[in-house]
């Protein structure tokens, strides 16, 4: 992509390496809440970590890059998904998201295939805001921006979101300890 000693602007500087190392993972999973497909979503990944070096925009801190990251994948998805829209199969999405699961315990394989299944059944704004926080442990103002929302809608979609997932979890037999 780009030489390894480049750095991405801000005071301090950081290298590529670096950001690719600490954001690509978390940058793909959001990206496939939205597009269900691994393959694309780390596509959309790239492409908004080529933004950042091409446009040579300056951060004030690492928390900013990173929101910027978040932001940037957020506008590709929704940009992909309006000129292609196309279903992909859940299982794709769970083979890329459960495959590195080394420690062989098929309970935990279940119960997250399970917790995995529910989150999909959740409406998109649902989805988001749990991954956003839970998963990708961003703060409600960090959500504000990334979403452009206001606080009291992240709020107010934290707490739809909770009870919606307790709900379905429930369904399938998942109880808050079993998390």
């Amino acid at each position: 992509m780009a030489r390894s000693g480049m750095k991405i602007g801000f005071q301090d500087g950081i290298s590529l390496e670096t950001v690719i190392r600490t954001y690509s993972d978390p940058l793909v999973r959001f990206a496939c809440c939205y597009v269900a497909s691994p393959d694309i979503a780390e596509e959309l990944m790239e492409d908004a970590l080529t933004d950042v070096l091409i446009r040579d925009r300056r951060f004030e801190d690492e928390a900013h890059l990173k929101a910027y990251l978040y932001k940037a994948v957020r506008h590709r998805c929704l940009n992909y998904l309006r000129f292609h829209r196309k279903f992909v199969p859940l299982e794709d999405v769970e083979c890329a998201l459960f495959a590195g699961d080394l420690e062989g315990d098929v309970m935990k394989k279940e119960r997250d295939r399970a917790l995995f299944a529910c989150l999909q059944e959740l409406p998109l704004q649902y989805r988001q805001v749990l991954t956003l926080m839970f998963f990708d442990s961003f703060s409600v103002s960090e959500i504000c921006a990334i979403l452009s929302r206001s606080p009291k809608q992240v709020y107010n979609l934290l707490a739809r979101a909770k009870t919606s997932l307790k709900t379905l979890l429930e369904k399938v037999g998942i109880t808050y300890e079993d998390i």
